[in-house]
């Protein structure tokens, strides 16, 4: 590094973007995240369900026989790198090194966000689930995001035994608009004031919602909701969001980089609900 850039400067604008990632990004927090994994892959474990069984008098005990399976998610490095002289001095200007960290972490945040709904997208979806690895599929019916499929996905989620605590709903402007013209979002007999009053939709029929916009990575697919329970998914991290600025003399510019090395992995399709709306 340059002898003009204080390692204060670089501690920093470090802490800025992480704060920032911390801030902006959606979906990291709705699933399960296991930090400082080693190697190219993780393997998430899922354990079956056990049954109790009757126990004789003086006979042996019987095992449940409960089953360990595991479900790999392969990591992949990311970066965010950008040029910049904002740092040529040693005062840097506070308002251009804010929205810099603004950038590199939002960038990062929205890849994590693409890679856990790459993840829910790769699963198989059935309307009527046979194994633990097959999601709930509910068809568009020719009408938008509705109350009723709201309803639909809870139910599908309950007669699997997902936990009601911890449920997810990631959506669209669009669906968001659909949903805002029923009397039941909207009326305050129904839900919270904020839906009438902002236009947010922050927690209806047990699910927490996630609005994903249009987004260049590719944000959700076409016409299509997901609704999922946190355990149900798990995000893999090699190596947490992390900066590093370098002096390149032949641009005469820092290059400030941010750097993620993390994948995603359906742990449980039984947690996972994909919603057709159009």
């Amino acid at each position: 590094m340059s002898k003009f850039l204080s390692q204060a400067a670089v501690t920093e604008f470090d802490n800025e973007v992480k704060h920032q990632y911390q801030q902006s990004g959606k979906l990291r927090d709705t699933v399960t995240v296991r930090t400082g994994v080693t190697g190219e892959a993780y393997k998430f474990t899922r354990m079956s369900k056990g049954l109790a069984n009757q126990k004789a008098s003086q006979a042996d005990v019987t095992p449940m026989d409960i089953e360990h399976s595991r479900q790999t998610a392969n990591m992949e490095n990311w970066n965010a790198p950008e040029y910049t002289d904002i740092f040529d001095q040693a005062e840097v200007n506070f308002d251009e090194k804010q929205e810099l960290a603004k950038t590199i972490a939002m960038a990062l945040a929205r890849r994590v966000d693409q890679i856990i709904i790459d993840s829910m997208t790769a699963v198989t979806y059935n309307a009527a689930p046979t194994t633990i690895d097959e999601g709930t599929s509910i068809a568009a019916g020719g009408t938008g995001l509705t109350v009723a499929k709201l309803r639909a996905a809870s139910r599908a989620l309950s007669a699997l035994g997902v936990d009601e605590d911890g449920r997810y709903w990631a959506y669209t402007a669009a669906d968001r608009e659909n949903l805002l013209s029923e009397e039941e979002v909207t009326s305050s007999d129904y839900n919270t004031v904020k839906a009438l009053v902002q236009g947010e939709i922050d927690t209806f029929v047990g699910f927490k919602f996630k609005l994903i916009d249009d987004r260049t990575e590719g944000g959700l697919p076409s016409g299509i909701n997901y609704a999922w329970h946190k355990m149900a998914v798990g995000l893999a991290v090699g190596i947490d969001m992390q900066t590093r600025i370098d002096w390149v003399a032949q641009k005469t510019s820092w290059l400030c980089n941010g750097m993620l090395k993390c994948g995603a992995v359906a742990r449980e399709g039984n947690g996972l609900v994909q919603i057709a709306n159009v």
